[in-house]
């Protein structure tokens, strides 16, 4: 990109990491604070949308709210010579897409954690009421340290709006990877990328796609109507209590899958306790203020018991209070007989 060396008189593109259909990524410096930084430039017929520039502006404003250790921080966005550009978080190593063409597939062991690490930085996107759009592999950077960072919240959902008022023409993510309300041209919802997640961790897990097409619209109709090979089949070293919360996140009824990320990460939790796998899970990917960190100290529940999401959501608090009210009014009763039959005493 030798005509733009330096956007906005402050950032210095060095190299590209990356191109795709709407954006290269340059590996650049910010000379006014003197870091690396990652950009992504889109392309210019994206650029020159007004409608299109309104509405990055707007999700990467609301991406640059999320702070959180497994989400790529976004510094800066802007226009310049034409081009929409974004500057986030410059984050070493490579993503889980190439590492999962070096390595075939990977262990449960290894899965979980990296898994865990997704569900705790969608989810706080999620509480945040933002949905990605665009789970994928490509979208998960792994760090030398194993950190995974979950890249391109603002973008994804700036790039879904490009045509909103024709549902049906829309592409709301990746066709490998998009849930079955998006393969409609419906909106995604929580319960969407929760799905996608799903598609992420069969794919880890297999070594290849629940669903496979060279033809977008056959993507589609798969998605939508057939069923994945039990994961299983194709490794059976997956333990049988993983196979059902794979599958049960891979319903077609977005209200029969895990309805956050948050949610499948409790899952997830909860069968790292049961199976002794806590140890991989990085201490750092589920931070405290992120309401996870308590989870590490719940009573421990039989992994299959949660594949009912209805057991995730009990409000005990609630249910102790009416418990306590109960209790209350029943020993009045006693109370109230006495003072009955005082006042009017039987008649002999």
């Amino acid at each position: 990109m030798a005509e733009i060396p330096l956007l906005n008189n402050r950032y210095q593109l060095q190299q590209p990491l990356g191109t795709g259909g709407m954006a290269v990524v340059y590996r650049a410096r910010d000379l006014t604070l003197d870091r690396i930084v990652a950009i992504k430039v889109l392309r210019e017929n994206l650029s020159n949308d007004v409608t299109f520039r309104q509405r990055f502006h707007q999700e990467a404003k609301a991406a640059a709210n999320l702070t959180h250790p497994n989400i790529v921080t976004v510094h800066d966005f802007g226009l310049d010579n034409g081009k929409l550009f974004i500057v986030m978080e410059y984050v070493p190593g490579t993503d889980l897409k190439n590492l999962l063409k070096q390595r075939g597939r990977f262990s449960v062991e290894e899965t979980i954690p990296l898994m865990v690490q997704a569900c705790a930085g969608i989810g706080y996107a999620h509480r945040a009421g933002l949905v990605h759009c665009d789970i994928k592999p490509q979208n998960m950077l792994i760090s030398p340290d194993q950190r995974l960072k979950v890249a391109d919240f603002g973008i994804s959902r700036a790039l879904a709006s490009i045509r909103p008022g024709e549902r049906n023409d829309v592409v709301w993510g990746s066709p490998q990877y998009f849930s079955p309300e998006q393969a409609s041209g419906n909106a995604p919802s929580p319960s969407s990328d929760v799905y996608s997640l799903g598609v992420v961790m069969y794919e880890l897990l297999t070594g290849r796609l629940p669903f496979e097409s060279d033809d977008t619209f056959e993507l589609a109709r798969l998605h939508c109507e057939a069923q994945p090979v039990p994961p299983r089949q194709l490794n059976p070293s997956i333990p049988p209590t993983i196979e059902k919360i794979l599958l049960k996140i891979l319903s077609k009824e977005p209200a029969n899958r895990y309805r956050t990320a948050d949610q499948l990460g409790r899952v997830l939790l909860t069968f790292c306790r049961t199976d002794n796998m806590l140890a991989p899970v990085l201490p750092g990917s589920l931070p405290a203020e992120d309401n996870q960190a308590s989870l590490m100290d719940e009573t421990a529940l039989p992994a299959d018991e949660i594949l009912n999401d209805h057991l995730l959501d009990v409000d005990w608090i609630t249910i102790g209070l009416g418990l306590a009210a109960f209790i209350a009014v029943g020993g009045l009763i006693p109370f109230w007989l006495y003072v009955w039959f005082t006042l009017n005493p039987a008649v002999k």
